[in-house]
């Protein structure tokens, strides 16, 4: 006599991809304020900021014709302040994220170009 499996119900399925739904909805929702303080030195890069949860993006567009370094701070008390150098090629863009350790409040970003 052959044994057949214990047939199994399908709501835990259906609540786990309910509940990452919900979690993934609410990751993306800022809960803290960015400030951007640029030193571009007359320089034509474009700074966008993308904020999330947990994570800061910052892209850089260089729209000179020449090749541009930036060096980012990164300061997010209580969080350990953190610097990024960056050398951006003619009409490139790079990312740069910074990841968050601790609950933020307040990020200040300080970007200073030159070519």
């Amino acid at each position: 006599m052959a044994r057949t499996a214990p047939r199994r119900r399908g709501y835990p399925w259906i609540v786990g991809t309910l509940l990452l739904g919900f979690v993934a909805r609410d990751s993306s929702a800022q809960t803290y304020s960015v400030e951007i303080r640029p030193a571009l030195n007359d320089l034509k890069v474009k700074i966008e900021q993308i904020p999330q949860r947990s994570l800061l993006i910052v892209k850089l567009t260089n729209n000179e014709s020449k090749r541009v370094r930036c060096v980012l701070n990164f300061d997010a008390s209580p969080q350990t302040p953190r610097r990024s150098t960056r050398s951006i090629n003619p009409g490139e863009t790079i990312s740069n994220v910074f990841h968050a350790q601790r609950r933020w409040l307040r990020v200040v970003v300080d970007v200073t170009c030159q070519a």
